[in-house]
């Protein structure tokens, strides 16, 4: 038996591209905050703190005016936000009190009713609604539309939103953050200027908040440099999810568990209903999967042929295709320290979220409010050091986000020694609120994890209810330039084995084994980040490049 370790073939994170210890330029763009993400966790954060800054001026404070910019590496935000997404309102009615729930425009749907299935290949065994996942209350959504009436009402606030800003990195001084260097945009393959040419530029601010998703490179380089660690190493799933217009109304929220997956791995597909002729279907696959072979978009091409999706799909259309890792760690993988001397972090960049439940845009806005706060607070005293915003970590720990995270911190890991063990082990742990096994698991990140080399399994791929991997890239939207510089990096000489993994694990066919060699076609990727998870590292590109979502 082959096996092989994608850890050993890895490259280190670029520490020295990530941070940069030097002086911002003379013609440095001056902020008082930047939030660097323009999801749901950046929004949040500068809508909060821009109110709270209007409410200190009128009622006669002397902060004065505060410049917020969020920054977002899409050309217009709401472009790379994926999500499945059924909504817990929590945190939005907290951001937004007095608003009845039908202002909100992109709350599609309350959820009317619900199921959770056990697949086999042609059947299905209805189980019982675990606590985690019910989801009276609720609602699904579009994130995409979430995120653009949120960007909206920032800038009602006075907000500076900045789409098509990717940052590179983090202009330190010592330990402290005092800005960002942004990308260069308009470079040709060689890192050469075009016509369309613009620099790299620095901005500075008394606080950089770090809100730029899962597997952020920003955040991994800030805390490997500060020794920031956490009790477990955070770990990942892959999503990959379709967006499909539909002949019949879907009358409830589907999760399944099961078929197509292997045994031994950890996942689980849904159907949500997003409108009367609009269905999200998707596939979530833990990272730490055991076959060189297993492919996350190809088994939701087989999912699609099961009876179950047959029927919720007989006679529609795919309309948009996507892919996103999703931070499975739980309450063991959240760092040690979430601020420093002028920095926060927040949402998935922290890895707030609940795998039992399946949630995690709530937790991220309001780990984005709690940061407004201790922001605020910090602006305040003239004092943004770590020691005046680790108010932001103690509202943290101390807030629901955190004591949901705690009752089910080893529900996931459980499934580290298989489905069956792990599904009795998470049942035990649910029944007694995370007392029971509640002992920290230890795991390994998912690179140390190793894979049997497998043969594959052809794609399906008819083109009407099925898809190649480039067809679906179309579907979402990719617009990226063909000449792009390359933004990931890869290993020299990777065997053809660990080459052929990458092929199968990438959704958006970037990587491709050819002739025992390794060939990267970057323009492809949509930033799911797969790759830095378990090979070539990921690093921001131009502003605009990737998918362009339109209803994820």
């Amino acid at each position: 038996m082959t096996r092989i370790v994608p850890l050993q073939h890895q490259p280190d994170l670029p520490l020295d591209q990530l941070i940069r210890r030097e002086a911002p330029d003379d013609e440095a763009i001056p902020m008082d905050v930047v939030f660097v993400g323009g999801g749901p966790a950046g929004l949040s954060g500068a809508i909060e703190l821009a109110r709270l800054v209007k409410q200190d001026n009128e009622q006669g404070g002397d902060l004065g005016e505060v410049e917020i910019a969020v920054l977002e590496k899409a050309g217009e935000l709401g472009q790379h936000n994926l999500s499945g997404a059924v909504l817990n309102p929590r945190a939005l009615r907290e951001l937004f009190p007095g608003r009845a729930d039908g202002e909100f425009p992109f709350l599609r749907k309350a959820v009317a009713g619900e199921a959770v299935y056990l697949l086999g290949e042609n059947g299905r065994t209805k189980l019982p609604t675990p606590p985690t996942m019910k989801n009276h209350g609720n609602f699904v959504v579009s994130i995409c539309e979430m995120v653009r009436w949120l960007g909206e009402q920032a800038e009602s606030l006075g907000v500076q939103v900045f789409p098509g800003f990717p940052v590179e990195g983090l202009l330190m001084d010592g330990g402290r953050v005092r800005g960002v260097k942004t990308v260069a945009s308009g470079l040709d393959r060689e890192g050469k200027p075009g016509s369309n040419h613009e620099p790299a530029g620095d901005i500075t601010a008394q606080v950089v908040a770090l809100t730029a998703g899962t597997r952020d490179p920003l955040t991994q380089a800030w805390m490997k440099a500060q020794g920031v660690t956490s009790a477990n190493p955070q770990i990942y799933a892959l999503g990959v999810k379709e967006v499909w217009e539909v002949k019949q109304p879907l009358d409830r929220v589907i999760h399944t568990m099961g078929w197509p997956l292997p045994k031994d791995a950890f996942g689980g597909s849904w159907a949500y209903p997003m409108a009367d002729d609009l269905v999200s279907i998707g596939l979530v696959v833990g990272l730490d999967y055991h076959q060189t072979s297993l492919d996350v978009h190809g088994l939701l091409q087989k999912l699609k042929k099961h009876p179950l999706f047959e029927e919720i799909l007989r006679g529609g259309s795919l309309d948009e295709w996507g892919a996103k890792t999703i931070p499975e760690g739980g309450y063991y993988a959240l760092p040690e320290q979430l601020s420093g001397d002028g920095l926060v972090i927040c949402g998935d960049a922290a890895g707030f979220v609940d795998v039992p439940s399946l949630k995690g845009i709530h937790y991220a806005m309001q780990s984005g409010i709690y940061a407004a706060r201790a922001i605020f607070a910090a602006l305040k005293a003239k004092d943004t050091s770590r020691a005046r915003l680790a108010a932001y970590d103690d509202s943290i720990r101390n807030s629901y986000v955190v004591a949901d995270m705690k009752k089910t911190r080893n529900m996931r890991l459980a499934f580290k020694s298989g489905f069956w063990g792990g599904a009795l082990k998470a049942g035990l742990m649910t029944l007694t609120g995370g007392a029971l096994l509640g002992g920290r698991i230890d795991v390994d990140e998912d690179a140390a994890d190793p894979k049997e080399v497998t043969p594959a399994e052809p794609v399906l791929a008819d083109g009407t209810r099925t898809f190649r991997k480039v067809d679906a890239v179309f579907k979402s939207g990719n617009a990226t330039r063909d000449d792009i510089p390359p933004h990931l990096t890869a290993k020299a000489d990777v065997p053809a084995e660990v080459a052929k993994m990458y092929e199968h694990m990438c959704p958006a066919h970037v990587y491709e084994e050819q002739d025992g060699k390794l060939v990267i076609n970057a323009p492809n990727c949509i930033d799911c980040k797969a790759t830095d998870v378990l090979g070539p590292r990921w690093m921001p590109r131009e502003g605009g490049s990737g998918p362009r979502y339109r209803r994820m």
